[in-house]
């Protein structure tokens, strides 16, 4: 059973409340939702601190996410705590700043990793912002027993990619319709936010539908976004 993982919150640093602003006309956490919903799986759940449970609530259940909360600075206890509620063998792993995740090669890297037997597996070469990670459930488990470094708690997965001589790591370079290194998709500032209001609005346009969320679609109209306007890089 594969658990898709969202993991989010509410007091980011460089743009405050960045998952509730409004993207297209809704919260940028239900974009992200949506998005991810056309990964298949068999579960979908947002994982968020304890202080955010309340506000994120209405917003998981509108898109049908299962929402678990645990302690702001530890989010890999938070995904262990998903893997024992739950039971799922494999897990994959996205954040809740990255409304143009491309779904197709987050399917495709999870089929990869899965069909391996991989204890990690994530594309190199993507936009920033575009990609997921998919990794064992119990390489997690344990991860959470033995990690220390605060960066090993709060980004999940440094700690199986820092150990390649106990974990299966695959990590190969993404396919060419999906490989775009220097294109920028995250939100984390206010001029990421205002980029993404953009590229939000262009696709809503040009890509209705599940085709919103295709990675070849995304780039195609980023780079067009580019040329015309020169607010995305």
């Amino acid at each position: 059973m594969t658990a898709l993982v969202l993991q989010a919150r509410l007091d980011s640093s460089r743009l405050y409340r960045k998952a509730l602003l409004p993207l297209d006309g809704r919260p940028l956490i239900s974009l992200v939702m949506e998005a991810l919903k056309t990964v298949p799986g068999d579960l979908h759940i947002l994982a968020c601190p304890e202080d955010s449970f309340r506000e994120f609530l209405p917003l998981a259940e509108a898109e049908g996410f299962e929402l678990v909360s645990g302690l702001k600075e530890d989010v890999l206890g938070r995904y262990a705590q998903v893997i024992r509620r739950f039971s799922p063998d494999r897990i994959i792993r996205a954040t809740g700043d990255n409304p143009f995740v491309f779904a197709d090669a987050a399917a495709a890297i999870n089929q990869e990793g899965t069909e391996l037997g991989a204890d990690y597996a994530g594309y190199s070469g993507l936009p920033y912002g575009a990609g997921v990670e998919s990794v064992s459930a119990e390489a997690l488990l344990r991860a959470e027993r033995e990690a220390a470094a605060q960066a090993e708690r709060e980004h999940v997965c440094p700690y199986l990619y820092g150990h390649p001589e106990w974990f299966l790591l695959h990590r190969p370079l993404a396919p060419l319709i999906w490989r775009e290194p220097s294109l920028r998709l995250t939100v984390d500032t206010p001029e990421d936010y205002q980029q993404a209001q953009a590229l939000s609005q262009a696709l809503t346009k040009a890509a209705p539908g599940r085709a919103r969320y295709r990675g070849e679609t995304i780039i195609g109209i980023s780079k067009r976004l580019f040329r015309e306007t020169g607010g995305l890089s």
